[in-house]
This record gives C-alpha cells, structure tokens and sequence, in this order.
C-alpha cells in the first residue's frame, strides 16, 4: 500500500454565520422580558457592562465610555498641566485610588439614612404582604375531621386514604392498592392490619365531607355523590348519569328516551341540572399558574387619527462600558493577557448593546409596516383584518424574511383593541366570487354568524354551511369548513340539534 500526500484547489460557496450576526439574531428574537433577563445574565458575566442608574438626571459621562470601532484610541481632552508642586505621596495614592474606582465610590447618587430606612421598610412591608401558602384540599379535609365521630384507629386509616385524593378531588388508586399500602405501613409500626371493608367505610366517611363529590373513584361516582334528596329531576339524572353520559357527550336524546321512557323534555331538564354538578370538586384548591403576558409594543392613536407605534422597554436595563476599564485597555503598560481579556471583553459589549438596538429599530419598522397594512383591523375589528405575509413586510421594510419571523415570534402589541400577538395580524386568505381578497379570519367570523342564526331544529350540515358560504361569495371547500367549525369549538350538526324545538 503506497501513501503519499497531494495538494488541490476547490472553489465552493459557504454560508459561515459570525458570532456576531449569530448574537443579533438570538437579541431580535426575545420578548421583552427575556431580553431583560438576557442583559441581567450578560451584566453578571461581562465586567465591563456596567448598569446605568435610573435618577431621573442624565449620568454623569465620567464613569461611562463609549467603545470606539476596533478600539482605536480616541482623541481625548487634554487635561491642564498641573503647576502646583510636588505633593505628598500617600496623597498621590489616594488620588489616583479615588479615580480608578470613581464608578464604585460615587459620592452623587449615594442615599441618606433615612432613604436608607425607607427602602428597608418598604421590603418589609414587600415581605409581610407576600401571599401565604394556599390551603389544599388536604389540609381541608383534614380540618373537618375535628368534627367527625370516629375511633382513632379509623381516623388514622381515613387520613392515609386523605393523601391519596388526587387534585380532582378522585380517589385515583383502588382500595386494594391501598389496604395493601396501608397494612405495610402498619405492620412497620406493629398496629393491626385492616380489611378491605374497613377501608370501604373509611372512604364512606371520606365522601361525605365538603366538597360534594371528593372521594369518587370515578366520574360517575363523583357526579352520584353531588346528588341530594332535593336535587331536582333526582331519578332522571341518576340514570342519566349511571348508562347515558356517552349519549348525552354526542346529543342522542332519542336513544335516551328509547331506553328509560322518560319524555324528551324531563331529560332535558336533567341535563340541564348535570351541567351544574362538579365533575372536578378538588379543582378549586389548585392553584393555576395563569399566564400573563408583557407587551413588547403600543400602538395608539392620536388626536389626528393616526397611530403611533411605540417601543415599551422602559424598565430594560440601561447598560454602557465602563471608563474604567477602558482606561485600562488603552495603557500601553497593562499586562498584554489583561489586555486581550478586555479587548474581548469590551468587544462582546459593544456586540450586545448594537443588537440590543438593531432589534429596537427592526421592531418598530416591522410593526409600523404592519399596522400600515392592519388599519382596518384597528379601526372597525378583528372581522376586517386583510390578509398579509410575512414576505410582504420584508419586502417593504427591506429585510429578509426570516427577520420578520423573528421580530414578531412571541412578541406581543398592545392596541386600542386588546393586546394581540403580532402573528395574528399575519395570515392567508382566498378570492371572493367577485375577485376580492378576503383573509381566512373573515370566514371564520362568517361562518360563526351563519351558525347563530340556523334553525337549532335543523341545524345546518357541513355541506349546507358550503352553500351558504357560497351565496355569501366566500366559496369554499367542505374540509376547509369542517377544519374551521373544528378550530372553533363547535359541535357537529347532530350535536347541535335541538330535539325538543
């Protein structure tokens, strides 16, 4: 086997992102509030950043500094030779101890005592008006059994069965499962074993205390255990309950009266009862996580009519370069490893803060640019919205359209309407019969109102909803009307039928 070594050319396109344009995406893409928790990260990271102080006066320009292009050295202000003589050494010391940490010894903005005092008891107060653990449903039903007859040996055993109510409020592990958990544990403490009967009568008690309903092993038995001697059409509903709630999910009265006898009307009446029962009991001691969201944009409009487009990035750190260390740089007797340090260091500052407001500028162009082709939208409502691509704006405000995509990803735009996602000013749309554009959204609106207004006696088919679609101008497809009724929440026509009209 020979080896040996050749050399060739190839000539070949490469697109190789730098570190630079790959920042600036990642900037364009954050919502606000990551933006902040970026700059926070980046604040921690970079010794050089340095945060500007909101006071209300412009900071004073002696700690902040500006990195010039490729870091060239800047053409200072010549300071006045000084004339006075020699002075102490240790003052000379001081002196330039003073001037290198200026950004940390500022006298300026350094708070009073009694600022001091304030600030401390408004965190107190912060700390005494934090909300306290909300009470589970455990701890609720545990409390109720202070009020229950019981022996010890039982209220131990209903205890254990307590923390194994899921948050619905369902016993979701079958009794045997936990006599055989039980057992274990009591025979660890050597306490008697209790039998399967014992731990039925223990879930009895467990079924009656607040809320109605906790404790079911199922969805028919916690909807059985809601129903009192005074509920009305008690009978009806219980039947309703134990063979039909399958007929009743998809509307077949018909077969419901079939099979029990009782008259369209009574049955509708105790469906009209269920809807009031609790299929979850246990849901109103589970704290949901509710999302809000921060706009990233406010649009408003003015007294001519116009809108006005406007960044909300009012509370994103201001940040700058500190002079320090760019003093620090620029000396030429400064250790040559310190130097490329904070030659990257400052390097990547510069980066952060041009991306920081290369993203400000892209938003607000895109947004101007969109609210340009969505006035119709703010004007008269969500129902005139247009259609619109996304390489629509980046053809007018001259980007690409991958930049679109990025600036409007998980931003949100706070408008005399609501506030929307920008995505939901983008959208496709199809041709009228007379030749007009007409966005899917309008459709969807269209049909909405079509369904409102059938006969809930003969409610109207996928098919019949083409047809009137079609007399409306906006001809469509079957499919496209099923995925839309679906994308809406509303049901077949069948379900929507109404069988005592």
């Amino acid at each position: 086997m020979r080896l040996d070594t050749t050399m060739t050319q190839r000539m070949d396109q490469r697109m190789i992102l730098a570190p630079r344009m790959i920042q600036s995406m990642e900037i364009l893409q954050l919502p606000i509030m990551a933006l902040q928790e970026r700059i926070q990260q980046e604040l921690q990271e970079n010794p050089v950043l340095e945060l500007k102080e909101s006071t209300g006066d412009e900071p004073s320009a002696d700690g902040e500094a500006t990195a010039p292009s490729e870091f060239e050295t800047p053409v200072a202000e010549a300071e006045p030779a000084s004339e006075a003589p020699e002075t102490d050494p240790e003052f000379d010391r001081l002196e330039a101890f003073t001037r290198d940490w200026e950004d940390h010894l500022n006298e300026e903005h350094r708070p009073s005592r009694g600022g001091l005092d304030e600030e401390g008891d408004k965190k107190h107060d912060a700390m005494q008006n934090m909300p306290s653990r909300p009470q589970s449903l455990q701890d609720y039903l545990s409390d109720q059994l202070t009020f229950v007859d019981t022996t010890p040996e039982q209220l131990r055993l209903i205890r254990f069965l307590i923390t194994h109510i899921d948050e619905n409020g369902r016993l979701a592990i079958a009794t045997e499962e936990i006599q055989r958990s039980y057992n274990e544990e009591m025979a660890r403490l050597a306490q008697a074993a209790v039998t399967l009967a014992q731990v039925e009568d223990a879930l009895k008690v467990v079924q009656k205390l607040d809320p109605p309903g906790v404790g079911g092993r199922d969805l028919r038995e916690c909807l059985l255990l809601q129903l009192t001697p005074e509920t009305p059409h008690r009978e009806v509903l219980r039947l309703l309950i134990l063979n039909h709630l399958e007929d009743i999910e998809h509307n077949r009265l018909p077969i419901i009266q079939k099979r029990t006898g009782f008259p369209l009307n009574a049955i509708k009446d105790a469906m009209e009862v269920l809807k009031h029962l609790n299929p979850r009991p246990g849901s109103q001691f589970t704290s949901e996580n509710i999302p809000y969201v921060v706009p990233d944009i406010a649009v408003e409009r003015n007294d001519d009519g116009a809108y006005q487009v406007r960044l909300l990035d009012d509370w994103t750190p201001n940040i700058y370069i500190s002079r320090r260390y760019m003093e620090l740089y620029r000396d030429k007797a400064a250790d040559p490893k310190a130097k490329e340090y904070l030659k990257r260091k400052i390097q990547a500052a510069q980066w952060l803060m041009e991306s920081i407001e290369q993203r400000r500028n892209t938003l607000e162009k895109v947004t101007r640019a969109i609210i340009q082709h969505q006035r119709a939208f703010l004007d008269q409502g969500p129902e005139f919205i247009e259609p619109l691509k996304m390489q629509q704006i980046a053809d007018q405000v001259g980007v690409h359209v991958t930049t679109v995509s990025r600036a409007v990803d998980d931003k949100w735009v706070q408008t005399p309407r609501g506030i929307f996602p920008l995505k939901r000013f983008f959208g496709g749309g199809t041709h009228t019969a007379s030749g007009e554009e007409v966005a899917w959204e309008t459709i969807k609106q269209k049909l909405l109102e079509i369904i409102d207004k059938e006969d809930k006696s003969n409610p109207l088919s996928d098919e019949d909803l083409v047809n009137k679609l079609g007399e409306s101008g906006y001809p469509v497809a079957r499919r496209t009307v099923t995925k839309y009724r679906k994308m809406l929440s509303i049901p077949s026509s069948r379900q929507r039928k109404d069988w005592t009209a």
